[in-house]
């Protein structure tokens, strides 16, 4: 039986004309169904929400669906959606928290951490038999997520300047004070007690303040993944969801056999990689997780398609999943394209640049020439901004 899937995007809400956030979720949502798309913390983003599926050709056409009524929505408004970890010219005074008790008692305790929540990420989740199972999965997959960072990276920017990192949604994200890997839980009940004790220390306020990289839902018999970046591109979506839904019914496999693997709760080395992976993307080095030790990003992605081939192959994903990462590592991360269309143009062209993946384009629309701009450089800030096919799914 093949495994069901879904997933949650987050979306940031700009201004066509300039490229920065508008926080304008609330009226984006009167005009969209409440089970597919809500609200997060700030109203400069808005989320949706997948239905379930048993196929990636189902899941893909329901992200592209989404994507459509998402962006007539913003068009509205004089507005485009970024599905990308941060968006280039963001900046905090351009947003304000959603309004209700829960999102104030976060902006009040965390302060500039809440404040400066202007990220997006993707979120996958995966049917699991039982809560015992969802926990020990974590072990078993952990090692691999960071190359689903990799693959998604698409955060280089933050506030108008270059960070010199491909995803750095993922170090703004591990400010928080429950982000990074999970641990190690010997089933559902102790995993749930460390839960409950820090909800008891009041670091945090409930259980949907677990911000691990892997987390078993608090709603749905699911393992949820978060580690990743929103995607610009669609097909990067349908990647992740298909290598993560692989990795976990590999591991799946294993537990559930006679010999069920131990875990030996060595993870200290998880946020490394995941540090690795965040500063990379699919540019560098990543950590090998059979080795410990770096190598050239490609090496390590086809590591792990070789990995999981059994499991793709199973469910019917294998050419498409094999099609998208070989295209992926062709193409480079979203953090590349958008850097480098940063240095042959600007910052807002940038933004063009993802609001097209977004929608689905093969180019972002042209502007009026502008005269010769800053290039992007770490740590500095770019210039301010002057002023179609569609991709299909690899298989389909």
């Amino acid at each position: 039986m093949t495994v069901r899937i879904g997933v949650e995007e987050e979306f940031h809400i700009v201004e066509v004309e300039t490229g920065l956030l508008a926080p304008r979720a609330d009226a984006m949502l009167e005009m969209l169904p409440p089970d597919t798309f809500t609200t997060e913390l700030q109203q400069a983003a808005i989320e949706t929400n997948s239905a379930v599926h048993a196929s990636l050709a189902g899941l893909y056409d329901d992200v592209i669906s989404a994507r459509r009524r998402l962006d007539a929505a913003a068009s509205t408004h004089g507005l485009a959606v970024v599905a990308a970890g941060t968006v280039p010219l963001a900046r905090t005074q351009d947003t304000r928290p959603t309004a209700g008790r829960r999102y104030r008692h976060m902006v009040d305790e965390y302060r500039m951490v809440a404040d400066e929540q202007l990220i997006c990420g993707t979120h996958v989740h995966v049917d699991v038999p039982d809560r015992d199972l969802a926990v020990r999965l974590m072990c078993e997959v952990s090692p691999w997520l960071h190359v689903l960072l990799a693959l998604s990276a698409s955060s280089p920017f933050w506030l108008g300047a270059d960070t010199g990192y491909a995803s750095w949604r993922t170090m703004v994200w591990q400010r928080w004070p429950t982000a990074g890997p999970p641990g190690c839980f010997a089933d559902a009940a102790e995993y749930d007690a460390a839960v409950r004790s820090l909800i008891d220390s009041g670091v945090i306020s409930d259980a949907g303040m677990i911000y691990h990289d892997i987390r078993p839902s608090a709603h749905q018999q699911t393992l949820e993944l978060r580690i990743c970046d929103a995607c610009p591109r669609p097909e990067t979506v349908v990647l992740v969801a298909g290598l993560y839904r692989a990795l976990v019914t590999e591991a799946l496999g294993r537990l559930e056999g006679v010999d069920a693997p131990v875990c030996g709760g060595r993870h200290e080395w998880l946020r490394a990689a995941a540090w690795r992976a965040a500063r990379s993307g699919l540019e560098g080095a990543l950590i090998d997780p059979e080795t410990r030790h770096e190598a050239p990003a490609a090496q390590v992605v086809r590591r792990l398609l070789g990995r999981v081939r059994p499991a793709l192959e199973a469910a019917g994903d294998w050419p498409t999943v094999r099609d998208l990462a070989e295209r992926a590592l062709a193409a480079g991360s979203a953090a590349h394209r958008m850097r480098r269309t940063a240095e042959e143009e600007d910052l807002l062209a940038c933004t063009d640049l993802a609001i097209a993946e977004t929608r689905g384009d093969d180019h972002p629309r042209r502007r009026p020439a502008a005269p010769a701009r800053n290039l992007a450089t770490p740590g500095r800030p770019l210039a301010r901004p002057s002023g179609a096919g569609r991709a299909g799914i690899a298989g389909r």
